[in-house]
């Protein structure tokens, strides 16, 4: 008997591990596409305004000397918080000292002339008709008179030269931070000058101010009226830094714009937000987001979503057991999702697995996930917790196995 050749064992070896070998990538699969899907719900939404916006001082003062001088001391440390009534500057006042003595002295002239000029009088009444005529009477009351006038402009002129004195010490007039003084000690400074010594801002609390669109405030009244919108008893007003962190604090509105700007069609708004440990400083760039109320809608994420060719918005949902196209109609946006307000309906599912390879009609086999933050969650079902199996982290991006692939 003839024995088989090595060639042919070998062959005849090899045969059941072809036939195990799995189909090759792209060759068509049975059964329905599996794809992770989430279930819609309809729910009361945020509907939120975002607008830029610019810091401004709640209070800013340029400080300026309202008397001439020269700078004898700078007695504040630039950056330091001042209060009112604090001291900044102090000109040299020996010159407004003398003046003071001198309307004094004014003062005490005009007062005994005032008191010689009530005796006068009295002692002419007295022996009016013997020896003093009428006409003397009335001019030593005229004299009386003028008396009386020298005393009160001496006593304005002691109250000026007081003004003068206390003038060359300069006082913040509100509490803020002094800038750097733009004068030195033996600077000459004149009497409401152009130039100011220094400024002083105060930081807490701050205003932010923005512009909205008259069109758009216009809108949000008509949805509020219209039942669309529920408007809340206040504005919930966030504040984004620079940075992009959100600050601590909330803000209020404190000036409503009364115009509309005829080169913009803008309205001027002011906000006023706390500003304790001045992280905000006037002329900084923030943006700005208002809630302004709260709407029935169903929120779709974004990345579960595309857009189409003529720009329509649309996502892929599960309809008796296969994909359908569902064309969406959103009134902006929220934490990543699409406010949407017609298209899907309430209990519907949308798919959010490997959306740019699902088709419409196509046969889909769903599964429960969570979307959170473009990151797919599979939700455990209740006989994978009784044998202790857990759900899985997925990519947005993960590839289903799909029927056809």
């Amino acid at each position: 008997m003839t024995k088989p050749s090595l060639a042919l064992c070998l062959t005849l070896l090899s045969v059941p591990a072809l036939q195990a070998q799995p189909a090759p990538p792209g060759m068509a699969q049975s059964g329905p596409l599996t794809a992770g899907a989430i279930t819609l719900e309809t729910s009361e939404v945020p509907y939120e305004v975002t607008l830029p916006g610019r810091a401004v001082a709640y209070e800013k003062v340029d400080i300026r000397p309202r008397v001439e001088g020269v700078i004898s001391e700078i007695s504040y440390e630039p950056g330091k918080p001042v209060k009112v009534g604090d001291l900044l500057f102090k000109i040299d006042n020996a010159t407004y000292e003398a003046e003071l003595l001198s309307a004094e002295a004014d003062v005490a002239s005009a007062e005994a002339e005032l008191t010689n000029a009530g005796l006068t009088v009295d002692r002419y009444k007295q022996i009016e008709g013997t020896g003093i005529s009428k006409a003397d009477l009335q001019t030593a009351q005229a004299d009386l008179q003028k008396a009386e006038a020298s005393l009160k402009t001496a006593k304005a002129a002691l109250s000026k030269a007081k003004l003068s004195l206390s003038w060359t010490e300069i006082r913040s007039p509100i509490a803020g931070v002094p800038d750097v003084a733009d004068i030195s000690v033996g600077s000459i400074v004149t009497s409401n000058q152009t130039d100011a010594l220094t400024t002083v801002t105060r930081f807490d609390p701050i205003y932010v101010d923005v512009e909205e669109a008259s069109v758009r405030i216009l809108e949000i009244r008509d949805q509020i009226e219209g039942g669309i919108l529920n408007g809340g008893k206040s504005l919930d007003i966030d504040l984004q830094l620079e940075t992009g962190k959100m600050h601590s604090g909330k803000g209020k509105m404190t000036s409503p714009g009364t115009s509309v700007s005829t080169t913009t069609g803008t309205i001027a708004l002011r906000l006023q937000f706390e500003n304790p440990e001045r992280v905000i400083i006037p002329g900084q760039f923030l943006r700005v987001t208002t809630k302004v109320g709260t709407r029935n809608a169903i929120l779709v994420p974004q990345g579960a979503t595309q857009r189409g060719s003529d720009g329509s918005l649309f996502a892929y949902v599960a309809r008796d057991g296969k994909i359908a196209k569902a064309i969406l109609t959103e009134a902006g946006a929220y934490q990543n999702s699409w406010v949407v307000v017609d298209g899907v309906s309430d209990g519907e599912q949308v798919l959010v697995d490997n959306i740019r390879n699902l088709k419409e009609g196509a046969d889909v086999k769903t599964i429960a996930v969570e979307y959170v933050d473009g990151v797919i969650k599979e939700v455990a079902s209740k006989d994978a917790a009784d044998t202790g199996a857990t759900g899985t982290d997925a990519p947005a991006t993960s590839t289903a196995q799909t029927a056809g692939e």
